[in-house]
């Protein structure tokens, strides 16, 4: 299909072949319509390129094609069961969602797709949107162009393909700060848009070097390689030993070895390591653990959960070391967090500090059972170990440096009993994009009270203490994972005018 615009210069837009608009009760249906309403316009996209590198295209064209998008349109307010936090709209009008990547996200859209046509009792309409797809989104994960083939083109890359869209790939929909007048009167079924999505889909792959499609549905972070180190060899062990459940364990360069193998099968090691590093325990279904070292700071924790979010995740948790407050506390003790004082001043602009960040109840327990299970402690003879209470999360790393009086004043007025750099912020993205969270740190030092970490100390603390804490971690995953979704995913996390999906 052809299109002429007015220009200096004449300009022909080259799109694939209109798509009529298909309405769909079947979910499973619905989702092989997306694929290959995707999967065509893309293959567009990439042919066009090719016959652009081989100088076989004619430079007055620019070649375009758009994203499928889902459509949903109800006109009652019929109530719908109270109990589930998602997979319903919550009043009459017009609904849609652009999608991207289908073979990734195949099971959770069919999911979504499923609980919405159940819910409502309307067919689901699949149809071509108007947002173009940028070129760097239409290759095939882990295609490398190279820059050779960009020196070929004669005239400027955004004059022939669609490039991706800073002014449109934010956070408004997720926010909340979406005006329906901005989308022609369409109210958005997901969080996220296709271009977002693809967005962070390309930075997870720079940052952790490890393709989405190994991330896993319950995620761990930390701030220090020594539990990277011993996940790393827990998972070769399982491997080795046939997999304990797990399937297989990928590792940055996407080296994968299999359940019952003792070393990759496929992958490119690295020659160093991402800024972000992502190893993956893996099943088939997604419901494995992915764990992150994301490294010292709040800037870190908030870039990582801002990319990982768009995966849409069961859970997330914050397993790393803290600074003990409390006199009482003892090196290794654990720190399960029930709330947040939020100094870490990253999330500031889209979430204000005034936002409580509640504890998420089925999080909470199951850090807890996991907490009593690995160390053997029960009931009150668990708190010797563990103390429940506020963390709070600064951005300056060297606070004690300062007068002290300001903070030292503000953490006991918060009754704060740990202090880190990460956790309230893996929390507050958490519940700003609706991911269950959670944070269980262990006290490394305790700054207030003249206990630092001598390195003989340091050494041993390491050894004694990362195995059990990550035990604790991989544990209590496991017990969010045996939870059916409606149950685990809280209806604390979602405001008054919600997205349908997940």
């Amino acid at each position: 299909m052809d299109k002429r615009i007015g220009t200096k210069k004449p300009v022909t837009i080259s799109m694939p072949r209109h798509v009529e608009p298909e309405e769909f009760t079947d979910a499973k249906a619905a989702v092989e319509a997306l694929s290959a309403l995707y999967e065509r316009n893309t293959q567009f996209l990439r042919d066009a390129f090719d016959k652009v590198a081989k100088g076989e295209a004619l430079d007055t064209t620019h070649f375009r094609a758009f994203y499928p998008e889902i459509r949903l349109s109800t006109s009652s307010y019929a109530q719908i069961d109270s109990r589930l936090a998602f997979g319903h709209v919550s009043s009459p009008g017009q609904y849609a969602a652009t999608i991207t990547r289908p073979d990734l996200f195949g099971n959770y859209l069919e999911e979504q797709i499923r609980l919405l046509i159940r819910n409502h009792g309307h067919p689901i309409t699949v149809q071509e949107s108007t947002t173009p797809i940028p070129i760097h989104f239409a290759f095939l994960e882990g295609t490398y162009v190279e820059s050779s083939v960009a020196d070929a083109f004669t005239r400027p890359l955004r004059d022939l393909f669609d490039v991706p869209d800073l002014n449109a790939t934010d956070d408004r929909i997720v926010n909340g700060e979406y005006e329906t007048d901005d989308i022609d009167g369409i109210m958005p079924l997901s969080p996220f848009t296709a271009q977002r999505v693809d967005y962070s889909l390309h930075r997870l792959s720079h940052y952790t070097a490890t393709r989405p499609m190994h991330f896993q549905n319950y995620v761990l972070f930390t701030n220090y390689q020594f539990y990277i180190d011993e996940f790393c060899a827990l998972a070769r062990k399982l491997m080795a030993e046939g997999g304990g459940g797990y399937e297989r364990f990928i590792e940055p360069g996407n080296l994968v070895t299999e359940a019952g193998d003792d070393k990759p099968s496929s992958g490119v090691p690295l020659g160093r390591l991402p800024q972000m590093p992502a190893y993956h325990l893996a099943r088939s279904d997604s419901s494995g653990i992915t764990m992150v070292n994301i490294g010292v700071g709040p800037s870190n924790a908030k870039t990582i959960t801002d990319h990982i979010a768009v995966l849409r995740p069961h859970a997330w948790l914050m397993l790393g070391h803290c600074a003990g407050l409390r006199n009482t506390q003892a090196l290794g003790d654990y720190v399960l967090a029930h709330a947040y004082v939020r100094e870490d001043h990253v999330l500031d602009d889209d979430l204000p500090v005034w936002v409580p960040i509640p504890a998420l109840a089925e999080v909470q327990v199951a850090l807890e059972l996991a907490v009593a299970e690995i160390t053997g402690l029960e009931g009150y003879d668990l708190k010797r170990i563990m103390r429940t209470g506020t963390v709070a999360t600064i951005d300056n790393r060297n606070w004690e440096l300062r007068d002290q009086r300001g903070p030292v004043k503000r953490l006991s007025q918060s009754r704060a009993i740990a202090l880190d750099m990460e956790s309230a912020t893996i929390a507050a993205n958490g519940f700003r994009f609706r991911v269950p969270y959670g944070t269980l740190l262990c006290v490394s030092d305790k700054p207030l009270h003249g206990e630092l970490k001598l390195p003989g100390m340091a050494t041993e603390f390491y050894k004694r203490q990362v195995a059990q804490h990550l035990q604790i971690g991989i544990r209590a995953l496991e017990k969010l994972a045996e939870m059916p979704p409606e149950k685990l995913h809280s209806r604390k996390l979602r405001s008054f005018f919600e997205m349908a999906f997940q």
